[in-house]
């Protein structure tokens, strides 16, 4: 039988590399995005899609009845993958701003992982795959926002790793490095939105470091950069395989990210990771 998996963000970069990746290889791909523009897209496009937006219980739970619905209520997979930043100081950071982006980048993955795990638990078999980041393992300057909703990711699956283990749904966590997608660019509004620069503490270093970083370099890549269709090939492993591993690394600053976090000193992690 064809099997089914939701996948969330996939207006662009690794969601909609992923959607159109798992399309190819026969399964059946519910490509969700925040934009009914971006659905239209997709659609015209080959794929099934709909409205998705984390950031909404009404809207999570019309893309839950709509996906069930489809399928005769089923589901093989969720890839929670949708998420944004706001990039900035910490102090600089409003208690809004930051929760904005939990709003999305956690609670939403928590509701709609919620929601769908009574239909895997009935069918007695799904994996649920949440795409974190090598932030989620390290931090680092200028993200404290995407960072500690990475960090926060990383606790809720690890524990949902190990509630569900009795249910024979797995739970896994992919961790990109730098991969190519819009994110840097779609953070601006927030970062416009949010950010007092001109009146930080930090106005110097705002114009030496992120404003470079985040307008003038925008369409350059970064080091050891990799595209989307990387995750992907990820992605399949770890729906594919009998026994997926816990843990998917993507560029090689996730790997040596790991090791650091794992043998390194806290001051040796902060010395050699602290950088811009």
């Amino acid at each position: 039988m064809q099997k089914s998996i939701l996948i969330t963000g996939c207006s662009s970069g690794i969601g909609y590399d992923a959607a159109h990746g798992l399309a190819a290889r026969g399964w059946r791909v519910f490509a969700t995005c925040r934009k009914q523009r971006d659905c239209d897209r997709l659609e015209g496009e080959g794929l099934e899609s709909f409205p998705l937006d984390y950031a909404s219980e009404d809207s999570l739970s019309a893309a839950v009845d709509e996906t069930l619905s489809r399928t005769g209520g089923t589901l093989d997979a969720l890839f929670n993958n949708g998420a944004f930043a706001c990039p900035g100081a910490m102090e600089d950071l409003p208690r809004a701003a930051l929760a904005e982006v939990f709003e999305t980048n956690v609670f939403g993955y928590h509701d709609l992982t919620r929601r769908l795990i009574p239909t895997m638990r009935a069918q007695g078999h799904g994996r649920i795959i949440n795409n974190s980041s090598v932030l989620g393992l390290v931090p680092m300057k200028w993200r404290g926002a995407y960072v500690a909703s990475k960090y926060a990711l990383e606790g809720l699956s690890d524990t949902w790793r190990l509630e569900m283990a009795d249910a024979g749904i797995k739970v896994i966590l992919i961790e990109p490095g730098p991969v190519t997608s819009s994110i840097r660019v779609k953070s601006i509004p927030q970062f416009v939105k949010w950010i007092d620069w001109k009146g930080s503490v930090r106005k110097d270093q705002y114009e030496s470091q992120l404003l470079k970083r985040l307008y003038k370099d925008s369409g350059t890549r970064d080091r050891f950069e990799l595209p989307a269709s990387a995750v992907t090939r990820k992605l399949l492993h770890a729906l594919h395989s009998n026994d997926p591993h816990p843990r998917y690394f993507v560029t090689r600053p996730t790997y040596v990210a790991n090791i650091l976090r794992r043998f390194a000193t806290t001051r040796m992690v902060d010395r050699i990771w602290g950088g811009g």
